[in-house]
């Protein structure tokens, strides 16, 4: 079954159109949903829609309301909702360009696939996706998505592009407001080359498939465990963490030189032996050179007796 496309619309380029869809690249299904149930009865709980002192609404009398004052709405039907004249509802208008370096990674929020709707439009849509490639440019515009006007960023993907939605400037927090008490003394430089040898020896390629939900593993884990018990009863598991308690006051110079000494990630595991094997032909030739270098001189010849 083909993907339903998120939108429908186009991109457009000063008098250039690009008939376009989005798809969502993200799915859901690697996470667990629960149900809120009744313990006695170990049934679902259903909730119902009702006013305060007149019971239980069905659903056609239910609208959208905006709280102007306390208990004060100003109530607006859908249709007048959709009615509003918004371009970017059908039309992702490119209006500016910038590095892809500029944008900071705290203001992005969700991707998407985009595709062009036919092969009328793929010309234009590689002529766009190609100069975006060429130019190490990332295309910024607007795009009503879902009842909200998204700020967005298009970028080459493959053979596709991808659009991500970025936050605006008023929905992030300034993180010098958090940051305003950490000091800011210099650290030490031994600790510092400690810890940058730590992160050499754990630095590999990323792979986000080296990875796993552990969390969703382990629940599963646990439901699994549970439907097949007849007893009922909870099943507390240690965590294995008992040994992380404690005091907080370590010796970090300690602690660093430890773990510079143990055996990094998997990831760094399995780029450790390709990067091992010129230094171990080298120890093996000089090997091989060695009894040649170290051969024993001759011994004297014994002196002849006399008559």
């Amino acid at each position: 079954m083909a993907a339903r496309a998120y939108w429908s619309g186009q991109i457009r380029l000063a008098l250039v159109s690009i008939p376009v869809e989005i798809f969502s690249a993200t799915k859901p299904s690697a996470q667990i949903h629960f149900n809120q149930v009744h313990k006695p009865s170990g049934k679902r709980i259903a909730y119902e829609k009702v006013v305060p002192g007149i019971g239980p609404v069905k659903r056609e009398d239910i609208i959208k309301g905006y709280e102007v004052e306390k208990g004060e709405y100003v109530l607006l039907e859908e249709r007048e909702i959709e009615a509003v004249k918004l371009e970017s509802k059908r039309t992702l208008e490119l209006v500016q360009f910038v590095e892809a370096h500029e944008i900071d990674p705290l203001y992005f929020e969700k991707p998407y696939y985009v595709t062009p709707k036919d092969q009328l439009a793929e010309e234009a849509f590689v002529v766009l996706r190609e100069a975006l490639r060429k130019s190490k440019k990332v295309a910024l515009g607007q795009l009503a998505l879902r009842g909200s006007e998204k700020l967005v960023a298009l970028k080459p993907c493959g053979k596709g592009m991808l659009l991500e939605t970025l936050r605006y400037a008023d929905e992030v927090r300034a993180g010098r407001a958090f940051f305003s008490e950490i000091d800011d003394t210099a650290p030490d430089a031994e600790l510092l080359d400690l810890a940058t040898t730590l992160i050499d020896k754990r630095t590999a390629p990323f792979d986000a498939g080296e990875f796993e939900n552990r969390y969703v593993e382990a629940l599963r884990a646990l439901i699994d465990k549970k439907a097949r018990s007849k007893t009922g009863k909870a099943i507390i598991e240690d965590a294995g963490e008992s040994g992380r308690g404690g005091s907080n006051v370590v010796d970090l110079m300690a602690a660093l030189k430890k773990s510079v000494g143990t055996s990094g990630s998997t990831a760094a595991k399995k780029a450790a032996p390709a990067a091992k094997k010129p230094a171990a032909k080298k120890a093996t030739e000089t090997k091989k050179a060695a009894p040649a270098a170290k051969a024993p001189a001759k011994k004297p010849a014994p002196a002849r007796k006399r008559a």
